[in-house]
């Protein structure tokens, strides 16, 4: 039997994929279709199919065939998993565990015991992180944003709102944690002291949060010498040299 494929292009030249598929068409129903075949006793391939394989046919699906994809790892402390070359955020009580990742299309979902625990949009590279899935404390840090924190800075003094204004002034998005940590201060140290020391550390010209603390812990907040603390007097039982006999001998 000569190959289908030899006997529909040899000498044959298309415009076209919508003339190739067209002439393909006609070439398989009204040529090779009426050809009697030995190996269908003498029969057509048009009536085989007309009598055995069509009704045996079933629809197209709805949606086009995807491949699927399954990876399997574990819960990094940082509540994300990697697939492929991105990481993905999971609900941070799975930490340490073993979960399934299953990409299909546009989509990744990650199983637990058969459970799907997550669901994201697949990524080539980089990470994809639903803030949700952290831990609450680590959610009320994501919600400290710019703004938040500019209205705690009115709350410590001018001060404060200067060096938040300064920094946030450019790229405040990545600046965000020394802002931060810059309101975190006044936890320690109060809101007089955090104040002054933000309005020194713009004087000098060096609006960071390692300036800020820096002046904090030197005590250098209203200028350059430390503040002078009362040392308080020797216990009781700590006796100076006039307390002993100096005319004893050995």
């Amino acid at each position: 039997m000569p190959n289908i494929r030899d006997s529909f292009f040899a000498g044959r030249d298309f415009g076209s994929l919508t003339q190739m598929q067209g002439d393909a068409l006609r070439w398989a129903t009204d040529v090779y279709g009426q050809h009697k075949h030995r190996g269908l006793d003498g029969a057509t391939p048009a009536s085989v199919f007309a009598a055995i394989e069509q009704d045996a046919l079933i629809p197209l699906p709805p949606r086009p065939f995807e491949s699927v994809v399954y990876t399997i790892g574990r819960v990094a402390p940082d509540c994300h998993v990697k697939s492929g070359k991105a990481f993905y955020s999971v609900p941070w009580r799975l930490m340490g565990q073993q979960v399934t990742a299953r990409t299909a299309g546009d989509v990744v979902q990650i199983f637990h015991n058969d459970v799907v625990v997550a669901t994201h949009v697949w990524h080539l590279s980089g990470r994809s992180t639903n803030f949700e899935h952290y831990p609450p404390h680590k959610i009320a840090h994501t919600l400290r944003s710019v703004t938040w924190c500019r209205t705690q800075a009115e709350q410590i003094g001018p001060g404060a709102v200067a060096i938040v204004a300064e920094l946030s002034t450019v790229n405040a998005i990545h600046r965000l944690r020394a802002i931060q940590g810059i309101i975190r201060l006044r936890d320690k140290y109060g809101d007089a002291r955090l104040d002054a020391a933000c309005a020194r550390a713009l004087a000098v010209g060096d609006p960071r949060y390692r300036t800020v603390k820096g002046i904090l812990v030197a005590g250098t907040e209203h200028g350059d010498d430390p503040p002078r603390h009362h040392i308080p007097a020797p216990p009781a039982m700590l006796r100076g040299p006039d307390a002993f006999d100096t005319n004893l001998t050995a």
